[in-house]
């Protein structure tokens, strides 16, 4: 699209059409006398009267436009009785507008180059002579595949080409790096916290394996049922890591501390009872009528039962696999006598 797309092609066959409709409609739209608007009492009569044509036409036959002549008669009278006001307010304001726009459209002639508006022409050519070109996609859906396809094309034919397509792939890029860079610091200040909180790497990653894979769970769960990850939800995913490094902590150092059996504890319905009522208040944005905002409910609400179970079933079952002798049997000798 070029600035010479705004001057229409077969314009000699057009405006002869749109001279035959001018004659045609002119002393329609711009009568050289107009009656006064009728009151409304005449309106009542004016439908009355139409009522009664129409029943009157439509006498007693039976076939189909008897009968939607007799609903468009009772439908009139009705109008002729109450709602004569309400049905104005409905039609009439946006008539006399339409008339005129109308009327000035029959008014139309030859379209030049040089007739175009001069902040048009702007817009399209530079002063020092530079055009400017709009290209649109064959494919107009909102697949983001196809946007990216377009932008690449383009941007391999015109390297400094911009434009929506252009704009939103780059935008895209931009926030998901921000995010790999988010989640790669969520990961790395969550694995410094439990080193600081446990004081054994061993542990330390044990405790963030569960993370890890609620993370893989919640993934995979997406790509099977949604919701898709998109810019408004994907934030979901580095707050996994902030709310279930607490639960991890608390089983790890409830085995440092010598209970191996975790699951029928106080701590376990303490942990089941916080996870509900966090994911009890992610859950209610998933109500919200945003979509974004809801679609990141349900990520969260499903990150956080993930996490949950990764927490409760994979890390007891880690931890007496590889971490079996960190407990308080290893720190007292006497208890190992």
């Amino acid at each position: 699209m070029t600035l010479a797309s705004f001057v229409p092609e077969g314009q000699p066959a057009k405006l002869a059409l749109i001279q035959d409709a001018a004659d045609l409609l002119g002393l329609t739209l711009a009568p050289p006398a107009v009656a006064p608007a009728p009151d409304d009492a005449a309106v009542a009569a004016a439908l009355a009267g139409l009522a009664a044509a129409l029943r009157r036409e439509a006498g007693e036959a039976g076939d189909a436009p008897a009968e939607d002549a007799r609903r468009l008669a009772a439908a009139l009278a009705g109008l002729a009785a109450e709602g004569r006001g309400r049905l104005a307010e409905a039609l009439l304001p946006g008539l006399a507008g339409t008339l005129a726009q109308l009327a000035e459209a029959l008014q139309a002639g030859p379209v030049t180059l040089a007739g175009l508006p001069p902040e048009l022409a702007r817009d399209w050519v530079a002063a020092d002579g530079r055009a400017r070109i709009e290209a649109w996609p064959c494919n107009l859906s909102d697949d983001n595949a196809a946007l990216r396809r377009f932008a690449d094309a383009v941007q391999s034919v015109v390297p400094g080409a911009n434009g929506m397509a252009i704009s939103i792939q780059a935008s895209s890029a931009t926030i998901r790096q921000a995010f790999i860079l988010a989640g790669a610091l969520g990961l790395g200040w969550t694995m410094l916290l439990l080193l600081a909180a446990l004081r054994s790497l061993r542990l330390a990653l044990l405790a963030l394996a569960p993370l890890v894979l609620a993370g893989l769970v919640t993934l995979a769960a997406c790509a099977l049922f949604g919701p898709a990850l998109n810019l408004a939800n994907v934030i979901a995913l580095p707050l996994l890591f902030g709310i279930g490094v607490a639960f991890d902590i608390y089983f790890v150092v409830a085995w440092r501390a010598g209970q191996r059996a975790l699951l029928p504890t106080a701590l376990t319905r303490a942990v089941l009872f916080s996870a509900l009522t966090t994911g009890a208040a992610f859950g209610t944005l998933a109500l919200s009528s945003h979509p974004g905002t809801a679609s990141m409910g349900v990520l969260l609400a499903m990150s956080l039962v993930a996490t949950l179970a990764a927490v409760l079933l994979a890390l007891p079952a880690l931890l007496h696999a590889l971490a079996p002798d960190h407990g308080r049997c290893r720190r007292d000798p006497a208890m190992r006598e």
